[in-house]
C-alpha cells in the first residue's frame, strides 16, 4: 500500500526550501532550508516535528548537495526517501508555458520542455531543473511530479492572455501573459470559498498575494480569468524590488538617452525599483515604521534625516497602494460581481494599515474594512469586514506547500486529498 507522505522541494537559484507533509492528517514531521548554495558559506536549518532545529553552516556547492544534505537530514529522523511512507516528491516548478496546465508526472520529456522554457524563465527553471534532477537521482523509484506556479493561470481566456502584439512574433518567442504564484492563488481563492461557506464555484473572488513579489488574481468560480503577472514576474504590482506596470518605452529611452544596456535596464527594473528603488526598503515593515516615525515628528519644523525618510517612505507607500487600489477595481470590472477580496502572503497577512488602505475609497464596490477585525492578529483564515458588507474582505494566510502537496498526493493516488 503506498504511504500518506509527500516531500515538497522548492529549489530556487541559491537555496532549497522542504516540507515533509502527511495527507493522511496535514501534519509536518518535518521542514528546512539550505540557503547560500554555491558560496564558500552555506546555512542549513532542519526541524523535525516536536524536536528542537539542527542548524549548520558548511560549504554546499551546489544543489546536488543541498538535496543530498536534505536526504541525509531526512534520514536522522527515521524519514529517509526509501521510507515506505514516502508516496512522492513535489516540486514546485516557476514556469510550465501553455503545455502544463495541471501537476505532471515528471518524465524526460517534461524535463526537456521545462528546459525549452528556460528563455522565459532564466532566473528559475535552471534551479528547479537542478532539483529536479538530484532528486530522480536519489529517488529514482519514486514518484517525482511537477506542480507549476503558471498552470492555474492557464484558464484565463485568451483575449486576457494575449498581448496586443503581431501573433506571429508572440508565437514565435512565447511571449504572452502567463501569471505565477499560482498555487498560493489556487489554495486562497478555494479557502475564501470555504471561509464563506460555499463552494468554489459559486464564488469570485480578487486575491492579493503580497509579498516581496506581488500579484493579483481574478477567479471567477475557481478558474482565473485574469492577473497581473504577464510573461514574467516583472509585470503588475509594485513589489519589494520590481517596478510592476511601467512604459515598455521606458526601456528604449533608458537605452538611447542613459546609455544603459539591456542587463543594467534588467536589474534596473527587476532587482532596483519597487519599494526598495523608491524609498531604499524592500521590507514593507519598515516602510511603515518611517511612516509611523515622521507622523510622531511632525511637530519638528527641522529639515532632518529622518524627516526626508519619513517622506520617502510615505510616497513609495502611496505609490503602492495606488497601483494596488487600481488592480482591485480593474478586477471588480472584469469580474463583474464579487463575492470577496483576500489578502494574502507576508505583506497581504501581517501588515493592517496595506489592508486598511487599498479598499479605503472603494465601499460603493462593496469591500468594507472593520478597522477592530483588520487590527486583530489570528493565524488562521479570517474575515475582517463586518457582517453588513455586501462584499467580504478576508486574510487568508496562504499555504504553497499544502497546495504542492495536495496536487502531487492526488495525482499519484488517483483520488483527491482533503484540501487544507
Amino acid at each position: 500500500m503506498r504511504g500518506t507522505r509527500v516531500l515538497v522541494l522548492n529549489s530556487g537559484s541559491s537555496s532549497v526550501k522542504y516540507q515533509l507533509l502527511d495527507m493522511a492528517d496535514h501534519s509536518r514531521p518535518a521542514a528546512g532550508i539550505v540557503e547560500r548554495i554555491g558560496e564558500r558559506t552555506s546555512y542549513l536549518r532542519h526541524t523535525p516535528a516536536g524536536g528542537a532545529p539542527r542548524e549548520r553552516e558548511e560549504a554546499v556547492a551546489d544543489h546536488g548537495a543541498a538535496l543530498e544534505a536534505v536526504a541525509a537530514e531526512l534520514a536522522r529522523d527515521g524519514l529517509g526517501l526509501d521510507s515506505p511512507e514516502l508516496a512522492a516528491i513535489g516540486h514546485r516548478v516557476v514556469h510550465g508555458g501553455r503545455r502544463f496546465t495541471a501537476p505532471t508526472v515528471i518524465d524526460d520529456e517534461v524535463l526537456a520542455e521545462i528546459e525549452r522554457l528556460v528563455p522565459v524563465a532564466p532566473l528559475h527553471n535552471p534551479a528547479n531543473l537542478a532539483g529536479i534532477r538530484t532528486a530522480l537521482g536519489l529517488a529514482p523509484g519514486l514518484p517525482q511530479v511537477a506542480v507549476f506556479d503558471t498552470a492555474f493561470h492557464t484558464t484565463m481566456p485568451e483575449y486576457a492572455a494575449r498581448y496586443a502584439i503581431d501573433p506571429a512574433v508572440a508565437d514565435a518567442h512565447r511571449v504572452r501573459r502567463y501569471g505565477f504564484h499560482g498555487t498560493s492563488h489556487a489554495y486562497v481563492s478555494r479557502r475564501t470559498a470555504e471561509l464563506l461557506g460555499r463552494e468554489p464555484s459559486e464564488v469570485n473572488v480578487i486575491v492579493l498575494h503580497l509579498g516581496n513579489g506581488a500579484s493579483a488574481s481574478a477567479v471567477a468560480g475557481g478558474r482565473c480569468v485574469d492577473t497581473s503577472m504577464g510573461l514574467t514576474p516583472l509585470e503588475g504590482l509594485v513589489m519589494g524590488t520590481r517596478s510592476g506596470d511601467i512604459d515598455p518605452a521606458v526601456v528604449f529611452h533608458l537605452a538611447r538617452v542613459a546609455g544603459m544596456s539591456v542587463d543594467e535596464i534588467d536589474t534596473l527594473l527587476n532587482k532596483r525599483s519597487g519599494l526598495l528603488g523608491l524609498c531604499g526598503d524592500n521590507d514593507m515593515r519598515e516602510v511603515l515604521r518611517r511612516m509611523d516615525s515622521g507622523a510622531e515628528d511632525a511637530g519638528d519644523t527641522g529639515d532632518t534625516g529622518d524627516t526626508e525618510s519619513a517622506a520617502s517612505a510615505k510616497l513609495a507607500f502611496d505609490i503602492y497602494i495606488h497601483r494596488l487600489r487600481k488592480y482591485i477595481g480593474a478586477y471588480f470590472a472584469v469580474l463583474g460581481r464579487v463575492d470577496a477580496v483576500a489578502f494574502t502572503a507576508g505583506v497581504g497577512e501581517n501588515a493592517a494599515p496595506v489592508r486598511r488602505a487599498a479598499v479605503a475609497g472603494l465601499e460603493g464596490l462593496g469591500p468594507v474594512v472593520d478597522p477592530e477585525l483588520n487590527e486583530a492578529r489570528g493565524g488562521g483564515p479570517r474575515l475582517i469586514s463586518p457582517a453588513s458588507a455586501r462584499v467580504a474582505v478576508a486574510v487568508v494566510p496562504t499555504d504553497e506547500e499544502l497546495e504542492i502537496a495536495t496536487q502531487t498526493y492526488a495525482l499519484v493516488t488517483g483520488a483527491a486529498a482533503r484540501p487544507g
